[in-house]
């Protein structure tokens, strides 16, 4: 069997857009400003130079879990997991200063309302 190229399954307004990778999710998201679970912090757009505004996002099955298994380990998080409706997240950063996104879908939101972020729902 051939290995995957990758298919783009998603593409959404602003130029996020979801890879299909063999059993695996690649999400490519150009940025945004600070969330309550990364306060003070923006992700921005790649620009070309000596910078980079890339981080890593993981899904897990269990958030709460593993948030405290990693924070026993001395993980440094962001703040404590926070449920967005859609998913539960926390960032922590790894030993350079760059973040990782680590969350758990929760499968909340349905039809129309399935392609926005949680922070662009109202209310």
């Amino acid at each position: 069997m051939m290995p995957d190229d990758g298919t783009l399954a998603e593409a959404h307004s602003g130029g996020r857009r979801i890879v299909s990778l063999n059993n695996s999710w690649i999400i490519m998201n150009p940025g945004g400003p600070p969330t309550p679970d990364k306060p003070g912090i923006t992700v921005v757009d790649y620009e070309p130079g000596d910078t980079t505004s890339i981080f890593l996002n993981l899904r897990v099955a269990d958030i709460h879990a593993c948030y405290q298994e990693w924070k026993g380990k001395g993980a440094e998080f962001v703040t404590p997991p926070i449920d967005r409706g859609a998913e539960i997240r926390c960032y922590m950063r790894d030993p350079d200063g760059y973040l990782i996104e680590v969350g758990q879908s929760t499968g909340l939101l349905h039809g129309k309302l399935a392609a926005k972020r949680p922070e662009d729902l109202p209310g």
